[in-house]
């Protein structure tokens, strides 16, 4: 059968699966006279696993415009909340506006299948379809075969070829039960145990139930002799019944008298699914995968039914609209549904994240636990909890504003969190803002030129707190291009001074020096001519720990020697004298990205068999002794700080149990703040990118353990700004692109905010109020 923009002759779609979104799909098409749906579910009609299912308001939205008759009956049962409880010790912190209803899955299963009886839809229950030839034996025409099947979906294994999966199991173990309390909304519990912590996701489904799901980490479930070590197997469909009295003990205080119910429960660990593609072919019939067989939602977001369900609707849209071809119609089903469902991902994989460490934020003051908690996935923020709830986000800034010391804190205690001063040693910045070091590849000979004087006094003009520059290398052989700047002799420190001077003369900015060498990622073009590729000519030595280019047509490095070793650290210790004399107020040693210092850290790029290769303890002696030996020429009152790539993005390479050792062994050596980077160290990387995806690794530091971090990477906003500092998830914000295009970022961001305090050049404070009039063709005209 074709599929064209015509009346279409129904498609015979197969669908292994009877969960909601192999129902909904056959309703949806049925009801659109799209398609012929056959539905394949081995359990019976009444049979299901768990307990509760949420939905926002978006999904509820989409769902009446999908079928408004489902949608009344589903809504006629649904249990309703707008708040949250975190209860955090002896404290309940409420927060409103959030918007979200439940029902029992196994209510919405029955009336989803009683609607797709209703439109037609032929389901087979108690039956076991082992491979696709059995559906496609059952169904000898069907056009279209859906995967619906979950998890452990058979369509995506038989396939898999095809579908690319990639499951990712998690960090923590959990298991799914009910209560006969019936909870008024999302509740989040903590119990601190002897063993350690346990918490529980709680959220009502019915007039009489809730969800009761209870999580912790895999070391804490062991020691608290969890395990059915030397015990007889569960049976299938079998309750744990020893760990259900055991969640019942811990929680009794939050469940007031009343048990536990389960069903099938037992404790399992979160596995993260994707796949590469969500349609294939076999032979010649189309195949696509829906819902949880395509890819999965940590239940910390309550999403995975949203998701289940959108998929359906997606998919029965693009049916819809034609295409011309099954193909096409299923290539635009992936084409618009991905973005948004690995979207939802994404936030569902931080928030997992967040849940299988509470311990590192337990002990902070609750309300900054809590918004740590609400913030954890990135989808509420400063800003939108504000649109929520104003008077419970008044709240927590005035417990930031009561927190901070006296002489760090503001007179108004509505100022945006980004406007705070910051101290380190004897050094005070008027906010949290700081401009990221960016290389600018216009120094000649190493020297500074008005170039660096503009671009970095400029941004300090512009307001922010600490203006860093791009890496400073400290020597010739130490640069990366021929156009990076260098501190090895005195005509350099004296250019720099020049830059030190405009800064503290003319803005209230300190100015930080970002020290390095470039190791075996030297010798290269400028990055418009070529982002590390090697110079066409007269490229020079290289030295790192082993022998490795950075990628095979580069220079390969010399193994540094003894000799190396204390050579390089003379001149690390040379250029920080000389930086002391140029005026900085901060000194930053680069061990990140591949650099010299990143490339011991790194097993991926050391391959030394000797005392600075092999272990962590090995691979960070070297970087360790730079800086000690920095440590001990800059002044005491002037802070110093380390970038790092907190991991490599490559299995088997540094990583972020790497990053903790090494952050507190920069702090035991006097490092006052961590830059917490990551990447860049090998071209093998495959990163995680997303909007503020590196500052979950400044965010472990800092709450792990106890050291100030700096956050860097995708940070944009002044929402992102001010979250992640109420939250505690780093001390300063590093911004390098939205500097480049606004200088003055953070005045701009005064302005926005409606902030007046902040210190202004007298030179502009004409234009205050001249800034950002609304760009809209009629309003122009008309005004």
């Amino acid at each position: 059968m074709t599929l064209s923009n015509e009346t279409p002759t129904p498609l015979e779609v197969v669908c292994v699966g009877g969960g909601p979104a192999g129902l909904l799909l056959g309703i949806l098409l049925h009801t659109a006279g799209t398609g012929r749906v056959t539905v394949f579910e081995r359990n019976r009609a009444d049979d299901t696993f768990g307990f509760g299912v949420v939905f926002s308001d978006e999904t509820l939205a989409n769902l009446h415009d999908a079928d408004p008759l489902v949608f009344d009956r589903i809504e006629q049962e649904m249990a309703y909340w707008t708040t949250m409880d975190v209860v955090h010790g002896e404290r309940t912190l409420q927060s409103g506006g959030h918007g979200y209803a439940a029902l029992s899955r196994k209510r919405l299963l029955l009336l989803l299948s009683e609607r797709a009886r209703e439109v037609g839809v032929d389901i087979r229950y108690e039956t076991n379809i082992e491979s696709i030839g059995d559906a496609l034996a059952a169904v000898p025409g069907a056009d279209l075969v859906v995967g619906a099947d979950g998890l452990n979906s058979m369509v995506r294994t038989e396939i898999e070829d095809q579908f690319e999966p990639d499951l990712t199991p998690g960090d923590a173990t959990y298991i799914w039960f009910a209560t006969e309390k019936r909870f008024e909304q999302f509740t989040f519990l903590f119990a601190e145990t002897e063993w350690g912590l346990f918490q529980a996701h709680v959220y009502p489904f019915s007039d009489m139930q809730s969800t009761f799901i209870v999580e912790t980490r895999p070391e804490v479930w062991r020691a608290a002799g969890l395990t059915r070590e030397g015990l007889e197997p569960l049976s299938i469909g079998e309750t744990d019944e020893r760990s259900k009295a055991f969640c019942e003990q811990i929680f009794a205080q939050h469940l007031d008298g009343n048990t536990l119910v389960g069903n099938n429960s037992q404790w399992l660990t979160f596995r993260t699914v994707r796949n590469g593609s969500w349609r294939a072919r076999l032979g010649s019939r189309d195949v696509v995968l829906l819902g949880d067989a395509a890819h999965t939602a940590h239940f910390s977001i309550g999403s995975g039914t949203k998701l289940a369900l959108e998929d359906s609707m997606a998919l029965a849209e693009e049916i819809a609209a034609g295409h011309g071809s099954m193909e096409k119609a299923l290539a635009a089903y992936e084409e618009n549904r991905r973005p948004p469902a690995e979207s939802l991902q994404r936030a569902a994989i931080t928030s997992q994240r967040w849940f299988e460490h509470p311990e590192r934020y337990i002990d902070l003051p609750s309300e900054q636990f809590t918004f740590q908690l609400l913030t954890r996935s990135q989808r509420i923020t400063y800003d939108n909890l504000f649109m929520r709830d104003d008077e419970f986000a008044s709240k927590t800034l005035g417990w930031f504003h009561d927190s901070v010391s006296e002489s760090l804190r503001p007179e108004d205690p509505t100022t945006p969190p980004m406007f705070y001063p910051y101290e380190m040693r004897g050094l005070r910045l008027p906010n949290r803002i700081a401009v990221s070091p960016m290389a600018q590849y216009c120094a000649v000979d190493g020297l500074p030129t008005d170039w660096h004087l503009v671009h970095l006094g400029s941004r300090a003009v512009g307001g922010a707190g600490l203006i860093m520059t791009e890496m400073t290398c400290v020597s010739p052989e130490g640069r990366i291009t021929p156009g990076c700047p260098g501190l090895w002799n005195d005509e350099q420190a004296e250019s720099w001074r020049r830059v030190t001077d405009f800064v503290h003369q003319n803005s209230g900015a300190a100015i930080g020096l970002q020290l390095g060498h470039a190791g075996r990622k030297g010798s290269t073009r400028v990055a418009w001519e070529g982002m590390d590729r090697p110079l066409d000519s007269d490229n020079w030595e290289l030295l790192a720990p082993s022998a490795l280019p950075y990628y095979d047509v580069n220079v390969v490095p010399q193994e540094m020697t003894t000799g190396d070793f204390d050579e390089v650290l003379s001149q690390f210790v040379d250029a920080a004298n000389r930086a002391v004399d140029a005026g900085f107020d901060l000194l930053e040693v680069h061990a990140a990205h591949g650099y010299l210092l990143s490339s011991f850290l790194s097993p991926i790029t050391n391959h030394r068999t000797d005392g600075f290769g092999g272990s962590l303890e090995n691979r960070m002696r070297y970087p360790l002794t730079v800086v000690e030996a920095l440590r001990d020429v800059w002044p005491d009152d002037r802070p110093m700080s380390v970038r790092i790539s907190a991991t490599d993005w490559v299995e088997g390479g540094f990583d972020g149990n790497d990053a903790i050792e090494f952050s507190a062994r920069l702090h035991e050596k006097g490092v006052d703040i961590i830059d917490v980077s990551t990447g860049q160290v090998d071209p093998s990387e495959d990163p995680e990118f997303g909007r503020l995806y590196q500052t979950p690794f400044s965010d472990r530091i800092r709450n792990e353990l106890k050291i100030p971090t700096m956050t860097v990477g995708a940070v944009s906003s002044i929402d992102d700004v001010n979250t992640i500092i109420l939250a505690g998830r780093a001390d300063l914000c590093m911004m390098a692109r939205p500097h480049l295009v606004d200088p003055y970022w953070t005045l701009n961001a005064g302005i926005d905010q409606g902030y007046t305090a902040h210190e202004w050049p007298p030179q502009y404070l004409s234009g205050r109020t001249a800034r950002r009039r609304e760009q809209n063709p009629i309003a122009l005209i008309e005004r």
